[in-house]
């Protein structure tokens, strides 16, 4: 593959360019209730074309390498063009050479696994679940994604990196009479099939929480302190915080920029906000990105200040700051775009039980469902939560959201658990999907949270 890209490469006139291949094939099983209602397998390739010339910058995706005379002319028209129409050049920064193949250690790889035997496991799985009288329905679906990647450009750098993601996951849905709950459920990561294996109790343990709700009152809407499991814990941590750290999204806005800039107290002295995609064995691993950067352990927020930001090549330039490799693409139909790998509040020293003593009155909610932001405003619903009374757990409350500003909840995170958890079924969809993309956090106490309910 690297002669083909480098034969490619060879023709074209400009002074940057780099070209990535990828194949990729996606395995899908999903059930409805008893009824399978998909089953397959798929695999597609395609390439990328990056050029940088005399200040312009363009990209063209193709899947037939024998067309890359025509694909080179019109990437170098657009460059041209897009040179032409720019208020300021494009310049890329520095980054190393790399030659290098990277293939992750995998514990079962999903790839040598039958697909009977996946769909046996995803139909015990569903059928554990349909087990329980209250359950109206389930949504079970099976996925696994491999992305066989190639990547190279004119500096010098040919890299291979392999992305293996296999997951369990969907929505368990009860009901009594009128009233219908559900409860998501995921399993799964990029360290191999295993760890879909012998997962009976978290089936279980989400079934017990979707028919317990049919018993569960409404919240009741108000100003309180709570607890935030590590889930919606590392929801916030993404959503409301995460993207304004993502250099392209603050660059062309003057007033975000003054906020978010280096240096700014936006959060409590205990705070620390780190993205990470550099440990094995956790969804959102990898080596390189899709510009050939190696990536690097990146803190965002240090004792509540801002003190990093995710970049590509390009925005690394404008900003005068250092590359860390977040330049993502979905996959070969996309160029990258600015992403979080993992990103995660970093675990403080309180125990659970201490967040629960200092917390006393309130609510301790677990786990996001849907959401959305506007701005430095967020909106996010939670699956389940329960009250809290002097430091003890009391009953089941359902039908949550909780809202708030940025930068005062920031400053309104009270104390940090111990216990840091990341996500093993993750996402996000700025402008590309990304399956992989991870966020986790410890359980926080967060004082002053509004809640919508009854």
């Amino acid at each position: 593959m690297f002669e083909t890209m480098k034969s490619i490469l060879a023709k074209v006139k400009a002074d940057y360019a780099d070209i990535r291949h990828e194949t990729k094939t996606e395995t899908r099983i999903s059930f409805s209730g008893n009824e399978v209602t998909e089953i397959g397998t798929n695999t597609t390739d395609g390439y990328v074309l990056r050029i940088l010339n005399k200040g312009g910058y363009s990209s063209i995706a193709f899947t037939d390498s024998a067309a890359h005379e025509k694909v080179i002319q019109t990437a170098q028209e657009n460059t041209h063009l897009m040179a032409s129409l720019a208020s300021k050049p494009v310049s890329l920064a520095k980054a190393e050479v790399v030659r290098d193949t990277y293939l992750p250690k995998l514990t079962e790889d999903p790839r040598a696994i039958a697909v009977d035997e996946k769909l046996e496991l995803t139909r015990k799985y569903n059928a554990l679940v349909l087990k329980n009288e209250k359950i109206a329905t389930t949504n079970i679906n099976y996925l696994e994604l491999s992305r066989d990647k190639h990547f190279m450009n004119t500096e010098g750098s040919e890299i291979r990196e392999e992305l293996i993601t296999t997951r369990m996951s969907g929505l368990i849905t009860s009901r009594e009479g009128s009233l219908i709950q559900n409860v998501r459920i995921g399993i799964g990561g990029s360290n191999g099939f295993s760890i879909l294996r012998n997962r009976e109790d978290h089936f279980e343990n989400r079934t017990r929480i979707a028919v317990e709700l049919l018993r569960a009152q409404p919240t009741k809407g108000g100003r309180y302190n709570v607890i935030l499991n590590q889930s919606l814990g590392g929801v916030f941590a993404h959503e409301a915080f995460g993207h304004f750290s993502e250099a392209d999204i603050i660059e062309d806005n003057p007033s975000m920029r003054q906020k978010m800039r280096i240096g700014a107290k936006l959060g409590n002295d205990i705070l620390n906000i780190t993205d990470d995609p550099t440990p094995p064995d956790q969804l959102g691993h990898y080596r390189y990105d899709d510009e050939g950067v190696a990536a690097t352990g990146t803190p965002l927020l240090k004792n509540g200040t801002l003190v990093g930001r995710l970049h590509s090549r390009r925005t690394a330039a404008a900003f005068e700051e250092s590359l860390n490799g977040h330049c993502i693409a979905e996959d070969y139909r996309y160029a990258p775009i600015i992403r979080m790998g993992t990103i995660f509040i970093e675990p403080g020293q309180d125990t659970f039980e201490d967040l629960l003593e200092k917390l006393g009155n309130g609510y301790y909610i677990l786990n996001a469902k849907g959401g959305q932001t506007s701005g430095e405003n967020f909106t996010f619903g939670a699956q389940y939560g329960y009250v809290v009374k002097n430091g003890k757990i009391g009953e089941l409350v359902r039908d949550i959201n909780i809202s708030g500003n940025l930068y005062s909840t920031l400053k309104n995170i009270a104390a940090i658990g111990d216990d840091l958890k990341l996500n093993q079924v993750g996402g996000c969809g700025k402008g590309q999907s990304n399956i992989r993309s991870c966020h986790g956090a410890p359980h926080i106490l967060v004082n002053n949270v509004v809640i919508g309910g009854a």
